[in-house]
């Protein structure tokens, strides 16, 4: 067995805003559903903790902005 004296780990769980709603708004380039940019939905697997974080914090101040 290749794997013989290894522990199988799983991948570290990574929290996201998604919710399922994917649909970018043409004029704030914002997703209707996290409100993240296109940009941080691709690049979200390979950012940081730290700047996940950030963006997190962001996300209700612009969901608030889009919604005035």
């Amino acid at each position: 067995m290749a794997d013989e004296g290894f522990e199988r780990v799983p991948p570290a769980a990574i929290e996201t805003p998604c919710i399922l709603v994917c649909m970018l708004d043409v004029q704030s380039g914002l997703c209707l559903g996290c409100y993240r940019t296109g940009e941080e939905i691709a690049g979200w697997t390979g950012y940081s903790p730290e700047r996940r974080s950030a963006i997190m914090a962001a996300l209700p101040v612009r969901r608030s902005e889009h919604h005035s």
